[in-house]
Parts: structure tokens; C-alpha cells; sequence
């Protein structure tokens, strides 16, 4: 101990069990140097797409949801059917074409194009009635992205608003508000969208008539609100936490 001084540092002896110290030295200079590096400057939006495009799975789902959009777009301005329509040659129902697989024609339809008439093929077949299934199915599409859409605004709203207003003003506040959360979650789902949209389909029936969302109908319309009342829960906890 006669030759320890406070600016060097002890050696580390052969077997010993105490701590290199060396290992604790400043780096240098050109150390720090080594360990730089500069990333470009970026935005939370550029960070989030460049995470986003680096997933695969995610990108092919865009993909297919755009084609989609695309498509229900798109189809009905090419094909001359419509939802009800049933498969009429020369303006008489043609009972040969129920149930034809994708792709084909029934027989007055083979015999309408033998005499030169144009038919635009069924893509997805004909169903019982002889109605076209693509169609049906494109139209289907749109009501079912229409929901989905309208029902995940809905959703992110409440939950955005509920769960911050719960995370932040904490205490005896946060406290209620989860638990009717919690009384939210316990609800069977199955069963209040039937009896909501029974309801509010009667309460909608008469008072959507002469306005602006008359077209949509009682039934989209209810199928939006009993989304956003029963879904808005799981946005609502975790927007919640992230404010916590």
C-alpha cells in the first residue's frame, strides 16, 4: 500500500477476484470517434413508413386491399349487371342459367352468342336465381369495407378521447372510467350487436327519411353505431396506457 497513488491504477493481479479496473478507463478521443454515427434526419411519419415497407407481410396486405378498392370500383362501370338482376336474354328470364360454373354460358346464352349477340361471361358463376355472383360479391365488398371503415373512425374517436381523458386526469377519475371499461369488456358481443341493431333499426327507420343519409339505410347506419359503442374499449385502454 506504501506505493499506491491516487492517479494510477492498480494492476489487476493473476487469479485475483477483485475488478479489472482497466476496463473502466476514459476512452480516448479516437475512440469516441470510432463509435460515431450519424443517421440522417427524419420524421415520426418517415420512421413510421420506412418500419412499415421493411415488413412484408404488411406491404402484401396493402397490396391486396388496394386491387380490392380497385376492383369495387372499377367493376361495375365493365360489367352489365346489376345486384338484383337476374339473367334475362332479350328481355326474357333465362332459366337455363341457373347455377353455371365460373366462366360459363348457359344454353340460350350460347345460342344468343351463335346469333352474334355480345355476353359478358360470369366470372364467379350464376347462383339459384340466375343472378351473377361476381357482382354480388363486388357489391358485398363494399358494404363490408364501408363498415369497416366508418366502424374503425368510430372507434379510434371514443377511444382515442376516453382513454385520455382517463390516463390523464388519473385517480378516482381513471378508477370509474375503466371499470364501466371493464363492465364494457363482460358484455356477451354476439348478442348486443343483434339487440342494438334490432333497436336502433326501428329508431332509424322513420327519422333517416328526407336527409342525406337516407341513401346509406336504417342498417348501415346502425351497423356503424353499434361498432363504435362496443369496440371502442381495447383503443381505450391502450391509448391510456401510452398516456400513463
Amino acid at each position: 500500500m506504501s506505493n499506491y497513488t491516487a492517479d494510477k491504477i492498480p494492476k489487476k493481479k493473476l487469479l485475483s477476484l477483485q475488478l479489472d479496473v482497466s476496463k473502466f478507463e476514459r476512452a480516448t478521443d479516437a475512440e469516441k470517434e470510432q463509435h460515431e454515427t450519424m443517421r440522417e434526419s427524419t420524421t415520426f411519419f418517415r420512421d413510421g413508413m420506412h418500419k412499415l415497407f421493411k415488413n412484408p407481410l404488411a406491404v402484401i396486405s396493402m397490396i391486396v386491399l388496394v386491387l380490392i378498392i380497385a376492383t369495387i370500383i372499377i367493376a361495375p362501370m365493365i360489367v352489365p349487371y346489376k345486384y338484383s338482376e337476374m339473367i334475362s336474354i332479350d328481355g326474357r328470364r333465362d332459366k337455363t342459367a341457373k347455377n353455371l360454373a365460373p366462366l360459363t354460358y348457359s344454353v340460350n346464352e350460347q345460342k344468343a352468342i351463335a346469333a352474334g349477340q355480345e355476353i359478358f361471361p360470369h366470372i364467379f358463376g350464376t347462383d339459384e336465381l340466375c343472378r351473377d355472383y361476381f357482382i354480388r360479391v363486388v357489391y358485398g365488398a363494399r358494404v363490408s369495407l364501408s363498415v369497416g371503415f366508418f366502424a374503425s373512425l368510430i372507434v379510434l374517436i371514443i377511444g382515442l378521447l376516453y382513454g385520455s381523458i382517463a390516463g390523464y386526469a388519473g385517480g378516482r377519475t381513471d378508477l370509474i372510467m375503466m371499470r364501466i371499461v371493464d363492465v364494457i369488456y363482460s358484455l356477451p358481443d354476439v348478442l348486443m350487436v343483434i339487440l342494438l341493431s334490432v333497436v336502433l333499426d326501428q329508431v332509424l327507420g322513420t327519422s333517416l327519411q328526407g336527409t342525406a343519409l337516407a341513401a346509406l339505410g336504417s342498417n348501415m347506419i346502425s351497423l356503424f353505431i353499434v361498432f363504435g359503442l362496443l369496440y371502442w374499449v381495447g383503443m381505450a385502454r391502450l391509448v391510456r396506457g401510452q398516456i400513463l
